[in-house]
C-alpha cells in the first residue's frame, strides 16, 4: 500500500468521523422504520428511488448535523477529555474544510428531501435549523433547556420517513416522532451525569452541571417514566400498535424503568452510564417492533 493511499484512506477515516456515525446511524434507523412500518400498514410499495432518496437525505442530514455542531462546538471540544481526540480539535481537519463538507451534506440532504416531497424537504429543513442553530449555536452553552428545545430536530428522521411514504394517519408518525423527542433527555442527561466534569469544566450549562446530582437523578426517572408511558398509550388509542409492539414496549420500558429507579436510588458512574447505553438498544427495539407489527396486520 502507497503512502498516498495510506493518506487518503485515513483521510476519508477522519471525514467519517467528523460525522460522528454512531448518532447517524440510528436516526437513519428511524427514518427507515417509520417508512417501512407506514408502508406495511397502508399497503404502499416504496419504489427503490424513494428509498435511495430517503436514506442517502437522512444520512447526509444527520452527518451534516454533526458536522456543523462540531464545527460549532470545537472549542469546547477541545477543553474536553470525552471530546478532545475528535478529528477538528485535534488538528486532524481544519474548520474550515469542517464546514465546507457540513455545508455540502447540508444541500445533499435538502435535494435529496426536496425530490422526496415538501412534507419532506420542510422537515429536514427544520430539523437541520433545530440542530445546527437552535440547540448548538443559540442554547448549547447558554441554557440546560438546551437538549429540550434542540430535542424537535431528533424525532425529525422518523416523521421524515413516514411521510415519504404516506400523510394518511398521521399522527402514527407524530407518535414515532415524538418518541425519540421524549428518548432524547434520557439519553443525554445519562451521559451527562456520567461526564459531569468535562462538561463542568467547558461551562456548558448541562443539567447534572447546573442542578444538583439528587435532582438530576429525579429528572432522568422522571423523563424516562414519561417516555415509556408514551411509548405504550398509543396501543390503548390507536388500533394501527398491536400486541407485539405493546410487548416490546412492555419489557423493554420495564427495563429502563429499572435503571433509571437504580439511578435515582443509588446515583453512580456505572448506573448513569448504563441508563445511557442501554437507552439506544430500547429506541432500536420499539421500531423494530413498529416494523414487525404493521407486517403482521
Amino acid at each position: 500500500m502507497t503512502t498516498h493511499q495510506i493518506t487518503v484512506g485515513s483521510r476519508l477515516k477522519n471525514y467519517y468521523e467528523l460525522t460522528k456515525p454512531k448518532i447517524w446511524y440510528l436516526l437513519v434507523f428511524t427514518a427507515f422504520g417509520a417508512a417501512l412500518t407506514a408502508s406495511f400498514l397502508f399497503d404502499k410499495p416504496i419504489e427503490p428511488l424513494t428509498w435511495l432518496l430517503l436514506i442517502g437525505g437522512v444520512a447526509a442530514g444527520s452527518a451534516a448535523a454533526d458536522t456543523l455542531t462540531g464545527y460549532n462546538d470545537r472549542d469546547i471540544d477541545a477543553i474536553m477529555d470525552r471530546t478532545k481526540n475528535r478529528p477538528i480539535p485535534s488538528g486532524r481537519i481544519s474548520p474550515k474544510n469542517a464546514l465546507a463538507f457540513g455545508l455540502v451534506l447540508t444541500a445533499i440532504s435538502l435535494v435529496c428531501a426536496w425530490f422526496i416531497n415538501i412534507w419532506a424537504f420542510g422537515l429536514m429543513a427544520f430539523g437541520l435549523f433545530d440542530n445546527i442553530i437552535v440547540y448548538s449555536k443559540w442554547l448549547k452553552r447558554r441554557s440546560q433547556s438546551n437538549i429540550i428545545l434542540g430535542g424537535f430536530s431528533g424525532g425529525a428522521p422518523a416523521l421524515i420517513g413516514y411521510v415519504a411514504v404516506t400523510t394518511q394517519n398521521i399522527e402514527i408518525g407524530l407518535v414515532m416522532a415524538g418518541l425519540v423527542f421524549l428518548w432524547i433527555p434520557t439519553h443525554i442527561w445519562s451521559l451527562a451525569l456520567h461526564v459531569k466534569k468535562d462538561y463542568t469544566k467547558a461551562g456548558v450549562p448541562m443539567l447534572p452541571v447546573v442542578s444538583s446530582e439528587k435532582s438530576s437523578v429525579r429528572v432522568i426517572a422522571g423523563t424516562t417514566l414519561m417516555m415509556v408511558v408514551f411509548s405504550i398509550l398509543p396501543f390503548f388509542f390507536n388500533q394501527m400498535f398491536g400486541i407485539i409492539y405493546l410487548a416490546t414496549a412492555a419489557v423493554f420500558g420495564a427495563v429502563m424503568i429499572a435503571l433509571s429507579v437504580w439511578l435515582l436510588v443509588k446515583p453512580s458512574e456505572k448506573a448513569s452510564w448504563t441508563v445511557f447505553k442501554f437507552s439506544s438498544p430500547y429506541l432500536t427495539a420499539l421500531f423494530i417492533a413498529f416494523m414487525v407489527d404493521a407486517f403482521f396486520k
